[in-house]
């Protein structure tokens, strides 16, 4: 089972990283702490996949958070259940879903061997395949500028690590991260570990 509470975050103060880890023992450093720094401002929880921050709502305790927590973001076997009988073979993963063609097109799909299923199958295998990992490159860049905007945007030279990333200058990028608090330029390079970019 895919838990969300199991997925990797992690809790900032400020530039100082508190915690990292699953996000259920995350959120428990985030109740300890009531939710505040030091210095009364809100903690910063970032998604390391995503890198969006993480709105709690930190009434009660841990167990109650993460019982909210849970309930909103469900496991997804669960999600994937449905509550009515649905098209297809859901058994099989196999989700009817609606396609938006012009006339000319499902001629041409119908004409396809298979019919227009397994046409529209071989087609996105296909387009996975010429993609060599390019959508996973920009989407682990867009997390990670995300997380840096969140823990960097009005740090100097911002705009410039900006530039390194979507540039793919890894070295530009590494020297830029060499400038800030320590906390902030390791946890932003840890998100690009494996970009091979």
């Amino acid at each position: 089972m895919n838990d969300p509470l199991k997925a990797p975050h992690a809790l900032f103060e400020g530039s100082w990283l508190l915690v990292r880890g699953e996000l259920r023992d995350v959120v428990r450093e985030a109740v300890a702490r009531a939710g505040t720094g030091a210095d009364g401002r809100p903690l910063l929880l970032l998604d390391d996949r995503s890198g969006q921050s993480v709105d709690l709502d930190l009434r009660g305790d841990a167990a109650q958070v993460l019982e909210r927590l849970r309930a909103r973001f469900p496991p997804a076997d669960a999600a994937a259940v449905p509550a009515t009988r649905e098209r297809g073979r859901p058994r099989l993963g196999v989700v009817a879903r609606e396609v938006t063609l012009l006339p000319r097109h499902w001629e041409w799909l119908a004409a396809q061997p298979g019919g227009a299923s397994a046409a529209l199958r071989r087609l996105v295998e296909q387009a996975r395949r010429a993609d060599d990992g390019a959508g996973d490159l920009r989407q682990r860049r867009e997390a990670q500028y995300r997380a840096m905007l969140a823990l960097a945007g009005d740090l100097p030279g911002f705009e410039d690590a900006s530039r390194a990333l979507f540039a793919g200058d890894a070295a530009g990028f590494a020297a830029h991260l060499r400038q800030w608090p320590g906390d902030v330029g390791n946890y932003l390079a840890s998100l690009s570990a494996n970009d091979a970019g």
